[in-house]
């Protein structure tokens, strides 16, 4: 089994990472080539990149929050349409990744000779090693790194275009310019083709969703607050060079925004910051594209498509051989080409990738699978999407038959790879088989297994209502020979009293379901489920069948029903105004009995308290034995309902001293324990102030 990337970063980070990954070469040294191709208009051909740049932001945001993994495009893509696809996206994304993110540290040579002599080559070097060994030291340092070089970016570029802009309106850039539209409409919309590139790094965020503290809201608003300021920076600030500085000074200038910044800013003081911003947008970019493209081969490692170590994380929860390699190469292709040539030819590449994404989604979509639930849909489906596929391919055509010729020699290494490497160790089909299945093909039942652990991994925002819910769920015991029927029945009949329906009537809707090939059962567990109007919130009753229970499921579309024994039936009656919600209930149980080893501790545990503990998180919950000596001994003689618990820690239930399992109104005795739910912070203090019991139940 996998093991998953910590969730460490915030919106802070999202919002640094697409912030850093924009700010590079785009502003700091094409506005010259821009303004040359198409005249004072290159302000405008920015802006209408960043408009067009909306469609890949759309599909991103909705597909990272569908389904949050490390890899982003390679994994969207493999998921979408399958291994050969998705390894065009990975290895491809990769090789483009690391290609810019070793020109953004070359780059800033341009700079920092403005101050000093620097050999270019040798300080790039040394900070792709910088770089690589805080990557290695964990995802968390890293983007504080970041944070702190975007926060220095963003903050002298304010401060740049503010004192430009009260220069302008005192009455200053009145610089001899050149003709609005110089080469034509044609002019600028190529002109529009080169300056793209310069946004493509906004989507790198999905490369480290799978880190990411609730992606449904801080991936799509982190992106969405990082392309604004991006447009404002790159449209407002080359509407200021183009004002201040002489038309044909601005376009064979490499450092235009220091030459716009000896107009207006206070001497040597205000050169320095400007230096010091696009160090930190170089060095930021670079950070942020290593970050990103270590995470490529981890998650083609985890589906077999590279090298099975790549999958390993360090001790500090890093993709330790990923972020080695991909380190390596920014350093061999530094000191070997022509960086700066073949980062431009690899952002056609990139245009390819935004294509893909909005076919992927359109094939999410259609495929129709319950358990795609993204966070974020893009709005005005499939319209954006097919724009997002015109767009980029119209935006290749524009940059030259050279740029065409590099993307297809990518995908053909690409596809070599797959031949060679990939092909005969994975048989997954991708979501698009989904879509075959309605036309009469088969589909792929394991990515609907797939989506439903991430859709269960992502509900954690919902972690308290589920821990209520478990806690007050009903466990019922059934042992000797028993029908499926009959064990359903006896944990619909639990539940009768508390959605208003006769036990009778709820029992026939539920079998009902089943009768209609609706019921999950996986890993001797069943999961009978139904949505009723008018309920208030979800019911679920746990029943242990010792003996198990035979029951008929279906094996796959035309084909004969299969029998499987459980032991375990888990009942969830779920308000049928929210269907997510109820999706998210599920989705939780499944990934709990997912787990190797759920149905032997489900059938090893001696107390209904100890099943209820196997469906919370391990980091969730923990005991308090009640003793009459020593840290607990306060407790005795107080009322469950009244304990003082330390702030985000809540008591799920009390186990009696004589087994029963209760909530409130139990007087606690020496030998209750308390299981106690919250964030791993509260139930560290509780754990400071109590001694822990062990999770044995």
């Amino acid at each position: 089994m996998n093991k998953s990337l910590r969730k460490e970063l915030t919106l802070v980070d999202v919002y640094a990472v697409s912030t850093g990954a924009m700010f590079s070469s785009g502003f700091f040294l094409l506005p010259g080539l821009a303004a040359a191709m198409t005249g004072t208009s290159a302000a405008w051909a920015y802006v209408a990149a960043g408009l067009l740049i909306l469609p890949a932001l759309l599909n991103v945001a909705e597909l990272s929050t569908a389904m949050p993994r490390a890899g982003g495009a390679y994994f969207f893509l493999e998921r979408a349409m399958g291994p050969m696809v998705g390894t065009i996206g990975g290895l491809g994304s990769w090789m483009a990744l690391v290609l810019k993110s070793a020109f953004a540290l070359l780059g800033m040579g341009a700079y920092l000779a403005l101050f000093v002599d620097v050999p270019i080559v040798p300080l790039a070097l040394v900070l792709t090693v910088v770089f690589t060994i805080v990557n290695l030291v964990g995802a968390k340092e890293t983007a504080g790194m970041q944070r702190w070089l975007v926060y220095a970016l963003v903050g002298i570029l304010a401060i740049w275009m503010l004192m430009g802009a009260v220069y302008v309106a005192g009455g200053g850039g009145q610089a001899s310019r050149g003709a609005f539209l110089s080469n034509g409409v044609a002019g600028f919309f190529a002109t529009v083709g080169l300056v793209f590139v310069s946004y493509a790094g906004l989507t790198k965020v999905a490369s480290i969703a799978e880190e990411v503290k609730d992606p449904d809201r801080n991936i799509p608003l982190g992106m969405t607050l990082a392309l604004i300021t991006a447009t404002v920076v790159y449209g407002g600030g080359v509407w200021l060079m183009v004002r201040v500085l002489p038309f044909v000074e601005l376009t064979g200038d490499l450092t235009p925004v220091a030459t716009a910044g000896e107009v207006f800013l206070p001497g040597t003081l205000g050169m320095l910051a400007v230096v010091v911003a696009a160090t930190a947008a170089f060095a930021s970019t670079g950070n942020a594209g290593l970050m990103s493209s270590s995470r490529y081969p981890l998650a083609m490692a985890r589906d077999r498509l590279f090298p099975p170590r790549f999958a390993k994380l360090g001790r500090t929860g890093t993709p330790v051989a990923g972020v080695i390699v991909s380190g390596g190469l920014m350093a061999l292709v530094i000191v070997s080409f022509d960086v700066a040539a073949v980062a431009k030819l690899a952002s056609a590449f990139q245009l390819l990738l935004f294509a893909l994404l909005s076919v992927a989604v359109i094939v999410m979509r259609e495929s129709r699978i319950d358990y795609y639930q993204p966070g974020f849909r893009s709005p005005l489906y499939p319209w954006v999407q097919i724009a997002g596929v015109l767009i980029p391919l119209w935006l290749i055509a524009q940059m030259g038959w050279l740029a065409v010729g590099f993307t297809g020699a990518v995908v053909v290494l690409c596809l070599l790879w797959y031949a060679v490497y990939v092909r005969g160790k994975v048989n997954r089909r991708g979501a698009v088989n989904h879509v075959f299945a309605r036309l009469g093909r088969a589909m792929d039942r394991r990515l609907d297994h797939e989506l439903r652990g991430l859709y269960g991994e992502k509900a954690h925002d919902d972690e308290d209502e589920f821990e209520d819910l478990v806690a007050r769920a009903p466990v019922i015991e059934l042992a000797g020979d028993q029908r499926f029927t009959a064990a359903v029945a006896a944990g619909v009949e639990a539940l009768a009293h508390r959605v208003g329906l006769s036990p009778e009537a709820l029992t026939a809707r539920v079998l009902d379901e089943h009768r209609l090939g609706l019921l999950p059962v996986e890993r001797g567990v069943a999961l009978p489920h139904l949505r009723l109007p008018g309920l208030e919130h979800a019911e679920l009753a746990l029943v242990r069948v010792h003996d198990g229970v035979d029951v008929e499921v279906a094996a796959g579309p035309g084909q004969p029903h299969e029998t499987a024994q459980v032991h375990a039936l888990l009942v969830v009656i779920s308000p049928a105004n929210d269907a997510a919600r109820h999706l998210r209930i599920l989705a939780r149980l499944a990934t709990r009995v997912d787990d190797d080893g759920f149905l032997t501790a489900w059938r090893a545990k001696r107390s209904a308290a100890g099943l209820k503990e196997l469906l919370l998180r391990d980091d969730r919950y923990a005991n308090v034995d009640v003793r009459a000596l020593g840290p607990t001994a306060g407790l005795v003689g107080r009322r469950s309902e009244r304990l003082r618990l330390p702030h985000g820690a809540r008591l799920a239930w009390v186990r009696c001293a004589d087994g029963r399992v209760v909530r409130e109104g139990r007087v606690l005795q020496p030998g209750d324990r308390l299981t106690i739910v919250g964030e791993s912070d509260a139930l560290g203090a509780v754990g400071r102030r109590f001694a822990m019991a062990d999770a044995a139940g």
